[in-house]
């Protein structure tokens, strides 16, 4: 049985939860996702985990629950042969996806304008806590950030003790839900 988005190929600049959390949604609809990551360190999940805990003593947990459905790979973005690497797979691509803060990718020539010049019809979709523009655009935008910001965590928790995070990071979840 065909998938809704079979043949779709997306380019995943995503890390954390938010952006690998749309990309993981839009592979399980079918898509071909690369998620292209940092030379070196790969996507900040990787080295996270809860309580010490290794899945096969060596991968994270957190990593693997955000990036099923993927093809991965390593590269130093600011390096000028890794894009023109880069753009060359974005003429085969759909869609971008990234969740940097505004203006980061594009500072290093992976903006709209930039993967628009070799595929017109490409997709750029970009998540971020606060939007594209406004007094927050520099702040990070990461789940709990976002719960406080909006008074979330003071609806969790006891009235006579700090306020509790909810448990798990919806701000990112349904921003994700938001990006698919």
């Amino acid at each position: 049985m065909n998938k809704a988005l079979e043949g779709v190929r997306i380019l995943d600049f995503s890390h954390l939860l938010q952006g690998p959390f749309a990309t993981q949604l839009l592979g399980d609809m079918g898509a071909d996702i690369i998620k292209i990551e940092r030379a070196g360190a790969g996507d900040m999940f990787r080295g996270m985990t809860f309580f010490a805990k290794w899945v096969g003593g060596s991968e994270s947990p957190n990593f693997l629950a955000w990036n099923r459905n993927k093809r991965s790979i390593a590269l130093n973005l600011k390096s000028r042969k890794v894009h023109a690497i880069i753009m060359d797979m974005a003429e085969k691509a759909d869609v971008v996806v990234q969740n940097f803060r505004p203006g980061v990718l594009a500072r290093l020539g992976y903006g709209y304008e930039d993967f628009r010049a070799v595929n017109p019809a490409i997709i750029y979709c970009s998540g971020s806590g606060y939007g594209e523009e406004g007094p927050y655009v520099e702040r990070p935008g990461q789940d709990m950030l976002i719960q406080g910001l909006s008074g979330l965590i003071s609806n969790t928790g006891r009235g006579d003790q700090a306020p509790v995070p909810a448990g798990a990071g919806l701000a990112d979840q349904i921003g994700a839900m938001n990006m698919v």
